[in-house]
């Protein structure tokens, strides 16, 4: 039997039972559909957030995956619903930014407005469209209904600008954060960074105004010879996991999405540091 992939995020959380009528919507309709909640955990209405935690995780799921966002403080107002086609997936999801970093990627082949109610649920409730709009048209994309079928086409959909990495005079590096984990790990834009040896290569995630593709930059750099500013701290080299300092100590390291982050060993650096996404951070690659 072929099983259709469908991934949930919302901000929903797990004490009501929003997520699990989004299950029941989907599998009602395509009943042999595959479903991973990939987190019901994001902030209440923190778009940004969730759209990192989207470009962290459809890079592993199969292509043909359609993935469901219901983080949308708009919901009931004018903000557009949308469904997305790109070659690394379908993205269903309110047209608010939350698809900024995926789109930052991906070219988009097709994209619609989600206007023909034959996809929706029969009532639509101006406060609950996870329920009655997002849900049914990710399992009518799940069970093969084209996506141009949903509604007329769209364009310019809705982004934020996403934090990347500038150099800098001194061979250095400048970024900012953009997610904390549950964990308190400051992840910044500076990546993706690639081991080789202990050498670290930059790859820049996002493509970067004003760079041609054959630029010399970005530099590969000896991880011990970093230098890491960030909150009034200094913080010497880049380790390659949390454990290489002793417990209390701030370090630098590259984290699994391949993004420089700031931890504090058996800690949370971001508490440590009062900071939080949008705080500078300054990666020197030859420091001494």
């Amino acid at each position: 039997m072929n099983m259709n992939t469908v991934t949930l995020t919302t901000d929903f959380g797990l004490a009501d039972g929003y997520a699990g009528i989004m299950h029941g919507v989907i599998r009602g309709i395509c009943p042999n559909v595959f479903i991973v909640d990939l987190t019901h955990q994001v902030p209440p209405q923190d778009v940004r957030s969730a759209a990192y935690l989207l470009y962290t995780a459809y890079p592993y799921f199969p292509a043909d995956t359609t993935h469901c966002i219901v983080v949308d403080p708009g919901v009931g107002t004018a903000r557009r619903a949308v469904a997305v086609e790109t070659r690394r997936g379908r993205f269903v999801a309110p047209d608010n930014g939350v698809l900024s970093y995926v789109l930052a990627r991906e070219p988009v082949t097709t994209a619609v407005n989600l206007t023909d109610p034959r996809y929706h649920l029969p009532h639509v409730s101006q406060t609950f469209h996870g329920r009655d709009i997002f849900a049914p048209v990710t399992a009518h994309l799940a069970c093969r209904v084209p996506l141009i079928d949903l509604g007329e086409p769209a364009t310019e959909l809705t982004t934020f600008p996403v934090p990347g990495i500038s150099a800098t005079p001194g061979n250095t590096l400048a970024g900012q954060v953009i997610h904390v984990d549950r964990f308190g790990n400051l992840i910044t834009s500076i990546g993706h960074l690639l081991w080789h040896g202990d050498e670290l290569l930059v790859q820049p995630a996002f493509p970067i105004p004003g760079r041609e593709k054959d630029d010399p930059w970005p530099p590969s750099f000896s991880a011990n010879k970093a230098r890491i500013h960030i909150g009034g701290q200094l913080i010497k080299g880049i380790q390659p996991t949390y454990g290489a300092v002793l417990p209390g100590e701030l370090l630098a390291l590259v984290g699994s999405a391949g993004h420089l982050e700031i931890a504090l060993a058996d800690g949370n650096a971001a508490k440590a540091l009062d900071l939080g996404a949008g705080d500078q951070v300054i990666l020197e690659v030859n420091g001494r």
